[in-house]
């Protein structure tokens, strides 16, 4: 079996290095704010940290395909070693001096996930999978919540910000998890809420809309938590297919059952952003 190793310690420093200019550019408060789409926010610190991220994947693994949110130009994934990186997921929470915005690395090969580490900015929380391996918080082993109980669970979701088709079903799934659960919270990035669930901080997850950069690393690290990653109608189409629900395994089918009553078939499959 391949050792990973290698690669998740260059997207240690990657992620170190992209770190630090983030943290400059919010500590100067003196960068570029452009608009890629609807509520879609790009800043110079995206655009820094990413060229900071892709230089040391090229420098040392340059014949490696890599698919990063400011620089991609295709929605599927190459065969191969494909870097998958998200400079900060969480530029609005970045522009807005809100403290939960991370830096995403994963390394996928042959369509699977090898090496996910995500690094939450503000608190230097890394989350780190190598496929196998298990999965780590600052070095120490994490595993997903083991509360089978709806009432007592906490879930975490997101609120879409430029594809608003779902939004009447959203909020009436919404409505649903207040009654029977114990708590829903949003901190405004994929791959923390992820990286929650990873850490029994959460005990499911689920959001629509999504990017493969913004669960590409932090899917691994839930799975290798001992937690179940699907999309929406429990397949394994997760990466491109824009939906995701995951949790331990209770609460992942408790997820997946209810989104099955409050969604369409075609909602749950759609693949597109209308």
């Amino acid at each position: 079996m391949p050792d990973y190793t290698p690669e998740l310690n260059l997207a240690k420093k990657a992620a170190t290095s992209a770190s630090q200019i983030i943290q400059k550019f919010q500590r100067d408060s003196n960068y570029s704010i452009d608009f890629k789409g609807k509520n879609d926010l790009v800043t110079e610190a995206d655009v820094r940290a990413e060229e900071k991220i892709l230089a040391a994947i090229r420098a040392e693994y340059p014949n490696d395909n890599i698919l990063a949110e400011e620089t991609a130009r295709q929605q599927s994934m190459p065969g191969g070693r494909t870097w998958v990186v998200d400079p900060i997921d969480g530029t609005t929470n970045f522009t807005h001096g809100f403290p939960i915005y991370c830096v995403s690395i994963g390394l996928w090969e042959d369509q699977q996930p090898q090496m996910g580490l995500v690094l939450e900015v503000s608190s230097e929380e890394y989350f780190t999978a190598l496929s196998g391996k298990g999965a780590f918080l600052n070095g120490n082993p994490i595993t997903v919540s083991t509360c089978r109980d709806p009432q007592n669970a906490l879930v975490g979701t997101g609120f879409p910000y430029n594809d608003l088709s779902l939004v009447d079903n959203y909020l009436q799934f919404f409505r649903m998890l207040m009654n029977n659960i114990q708590g829903v919270r949003r901190p405004g990035a994929a791959s923390y809420d992820l990286c929650c669930v990873a850490a029994g901080r959460y005990e499911g997850f689920y959001e629509y809309a999504l990017n493969p950069w913004d669960v590409g690393a932090a899917a691994l690290i839930v799975q290798e938590a001992g937690g179940t990653v699907t999309d929406w109608a429990g397949d394994d189409n997760w990466l491109f297919g824009k939906r995701i629900v995951a949790g331990n395994e209770s609460l992942h089918q408790f997820l997946l059952e209810e989104i099955g009553k409050h969604f369409n078939e075609e909602q749950i499959k759609e693949r597109s952003v209308k």
